[in-house]
């Protein structure tokens, strides 16, 4: 799919069940364990990632650069969870997404993500360079 663009309304969506690795847990009278927002962001990602994939080279990779999501509400382990990435806009290696997660027909999350194609080569460089500077 490298040849043609994707398409503004376009979407994908990934599953996943909710484990105790992905929880933040509050002490009060009982313990209570919720999905934690940083693990809830990181399947956001992935939908955006995923949908991405088809139009990357073998050069190339996609690298998130904002995030503004809410938290709308808890979700307990063994809940399945449903993200959704829908591409919004796009302009040259830039793309933005709506999205959206839902356990069940509640909505638990809902905002925008974006990302950029770049070349992997860029970022090795970088990342060596900083890995440099940090030794100095």
């Amino acid at each position: 799919m490298q040849g043609q663009p994707p398409r503004i309304g376009a979407l994908h969506s990934i599953s996943f069940e909710v484990e105790s690795s992905q929880t933040i847990t509050f002490s009060c009278a009982a313990e209570i364990s919720v999905l934690s927002t940083p693990s809830l962001i990181w399947f956001l990602e992935q939908a955006a990632l995923q949908f991405l994939l088809p139009w990357l080279d073998e050069k190339s990779i996609s690298v998130g650069t904002h995030v503004d999501v809410e938290h709308l509400a808890p979700t307990p382990v063994g809940a399945t969870v449903n993200c959704t990435a829908q591409l919004i806009f796009h302009d040259g290696p830039v793309y933005r997404f709506k999205v959206e997660a839902y356990a069940g027909d509640e909505k638990i999350a809902k905002g925008l993500h974006s990302r950029r194609i770049i070349q992997a080569s860029q970022l090795a460089r970088r990342l060596q360079a900083l890995e440099t500077k940090s030794r100095k």
